[in-house]
């Protein structure tokens, strides 16, 4: 089977724009949650989220294409040109190399302003740009026209698990001769006045909003729902043997990835599915001893519970050290899998595990080694990441250093 290998990453969050400095404050525990600035959330009774207050879309676009793309698509583009400097290409055969993008949401920012405007000024005010900047396959086609990418471009639209299946997806590609090399890039920016109300009207969120730093609480038994977060990831991936011949660096090697479906309810996660994806991925891996796991892991009282039954059920006496970093972002939905990806790459990079921070109140039902509130220095040769959506949809993958 042909072997596929992580060459370049990059990410940006509410902690950093770039990877070195959010993977940093990741690692340092610090967090990015704080009061919502982008809208005015006075009838709101959630004020808080991870947002991001520092980006500039001017520095990564030419200011006249910056209206044509939706927010969403503007952090992915960062993070993809990180991403692929990062790789350090000379020239590479524009055929074969594709694009696998993620987003779960899309452009909500757009629409909800579009929405607002036909409503109350008519449809002919509505912007020509309204519907290319929504689509989330858009995130790619973007990508693609930047980079110059004509291979397989392809749209993972799984809500919180997009961004790892869109790491199956390149992988997939990659290893079935669809391309020698894919770019993922996962994004989200949901954060406005109908996504905030969105998920704070069905209970999912957090309503700490007195201590944002102190909102998202992963597997502590305190935790109160999800803080949302926006950014992107972005990863590239190309074949063993392509990578070794022009010298590039490797983060690692993905060694395994899982899939699967709970067929049980539209938001409240089963037990069975997110086994299942582990599992799948586990055993694809050849079943090595993983040493860490970052988590799903969202802070909800339903998830971090049933994760970490999965967990145990899979491992047995063998469970892996876990954290979860949404604790510190928040949880960026679409983009979390990218996100986590790059974080847990670079976590087998420097040879430290990131902490789950604000753990402070043990839960009976969440009882394994969550690497408490302090990053632990650990040589990890196994990561595995998961991500699981609405709509019961699951992913896992797992890195392997090389």
């Amino acid at each position: 089977m042909r072997r596929v290998v992580v060459t370049g990453i990059g990410m940006i969050n509410s902690l950093g724009l770039d990877k070195e400095s959010s993977f940093k404050a990741i690692v340092e525990g610090q967090c990015g949650i704080k009061s919502i600035s982008s809208f005015d959330t006075t009838e709101h009774t959630v004020k808080i989220a991870g947002e991001i207050t520092d980006f500039d879309p001017n520095t990564i676009m030419n200011p006249k294409e910056v209206k044509k793309a939706d927010r969403f698509i503007q952090l992915g583009l960062a993070a993809a040109k990180e991403a692929m400097a990062d790789a350090k290409f000379g020239a590479f055969e524009a055929e074969s190399f594709g694009v696998s993008s993620a987003s779960g949401i899309g452009g909500l920012v757009v629409i909800e302003k579009n929405s607002v405007i036909v409503n109350s000024a008519g449809p002919r005010k509505i912007s020509p740009f309204f519907i290319p900047s929504a689509l989330i396959n858009m995130l790619g086609g973007m990508v693609s026209i930047e980079h110059g990418l004509k291979g397989p471009n392809l749209s993972s639209v799984t809500a919180c698990a997009a961004g790892t299946h869109a790491i199956s997806d390149a992988t997939k590609t990659i290893i079935t001769g669809g391309a020698d090399k894919m770019l993922v890039v996962g994004a989200e920016a949901a954060i406005c006045a109908a996504g905030v109300g969105g998920f704070a009207a069905m209970k999912a969120l957090s309503t700490r909003n007195d201590e944002p730093n102190r909102a998202s609480r992963p597997f502590d038994a305190e935790r109160d729902g999800f803080i949302m977060g926006e950014g992107a990831g972005a990863l590239v991936l190309e074949l063993y043997e392509d990578a070794l011949a022009r010298g590039a660096h490797i983060y690692g090697e993905i060694v395994g990835f899982g899939e699967s479906g709970d067929a049980s309810h539209i938001t409240s996660p089963s037990l069975d599915g997110p086994l299942r994806a582990m599992r799948a991925a586990y055993k694809m891996a050849g079943c090595p001893k993983i040493d860490y796991i970052n988590a799903h892991g969202t802070s909800t009282p339903a998830n971090d519970k049933n994760e970490t039954a999965a967990i145990k059920e899979l491992f047995g006496a063998n469970v892996p050290q876990v954290s979860s970093t949404k604790g510190q972002i928040g949880h960026c939905l679409g983009a979390a899998g990218a996100i986590e990806a790059v974080i847990s790459l670079m976590a087998i990079r420097d040879e430290i595990l990131p902490p789950t921070i604000n753990y402070e109140n043990p839960d009976p039902d969440c009882d394994l080694d969550y690497i408490p509130n302090v990053a632990r220095k650990y040589k990890a040769d196994y990561i595995m990441s998961n991500s699981f959506g609405f709509g019961g949809t699951n992913g896992s993958v797992i890195f392997k250093r090389i």
